[in-house]
């Protein structure tokens, strides 16, 4: 089984590379995630030196240049941004845009379909969990869009705000994988549990150090899906 065909049959352990320090750190890892992610709107600054080191990743990428109003840094254009994902492309398994963007990149999803890259379509609210009827509608509006996941990420600061997430994650009536993850203050209990209810891919750091509320690093999120 392929790491590109696994990644939606159960969770798969993503490392986010977003500074120079997390590259390095990648590529001395003795045992590398499912997939490393590329945040290239952090990286937007050291894209030559990046795209000299990818061979020596040793996991399948995940790339994404962030909408600056759903946490990307740098506040980069929309061109700007469709740029680095199309440079990168082809290195890639698995592209990621947001709902808000997929109608202006439209040509780029269809041409990540062409070149058989897989899209990862998703929706980020930094300031609570919508309910669970919200999070399905964006879902199929994903599925629209040629998803194949659904990746969700919304404040969970308050036991209710999680509930509604592990619904809608073990729940959903959709033929869609789903990556779900909260963020907030209990944001890393909920990368376990939703691992558990079902999401296909869980989210790391990998370096020690992050500004996300809730994100564990590589070791910690290991250690904690071992456990039973």
């Amino acid at each position: 089984m392929t790491a590109r065909r696994s990644a939606v049959h159960r969770p798969r352990v993503v490392g986010v590379i977003a500074s120079r320090a997390d590259l390095r750190r990648a590529l001395g890892l003795r045992k590398p995630p499912d997939f490393f992610e590329l945040r290239l709107d952090h990286l937007a600054g050291i894209v030559d030196q990046l795209e000299n080191m990818l061979p020596r990743l040793r996991a399948p990428l995940i790339i994404t240049a962030r909408y600056p109003q759903e946490g990307g840094a740098n506040n980069l254009s929309l061109r700007r941004r469709r740029d680095l994902l199309t440079r990168f492309l082809p290195c890639a398994d698995y592209l990621d845009v947001e709902l808000h963007s997929a109608s202006a990149l439209r040509s780029l999803l269809r041409l990540a379909r062409q070149k058989k890259v897989r899209r990862i379509i998703s929706f980020h609210n930094f300031k609570s969990t919508p309910t669970p009827r919200v999070l399905m509608a964006k879902a199929r509006a994903a599925k629209a869009c040629g998803a194949n996941i659904f990746k969700v990420a919304t404040r969970t600061d308050t036991p209710i705000e999680l509930a509604r997430l592990l619904y809608f994650t073990a729940k959903k009536d959709i033929d869609l994988p789903v990556s779900a993850m909260g963020i907030g203050k209990l944001g890393a209990i909920s990368r376990v549990l939703l691992a558990r209810a079902g999401s296909a891919l869980v989210y790391a750091s990998v370096g020690g150090g992050t500004d996300i509320e809730g994100q564990l690093s590589l070791e910690q999120l290991c250690s904690l899906l071992s456990r039973r």
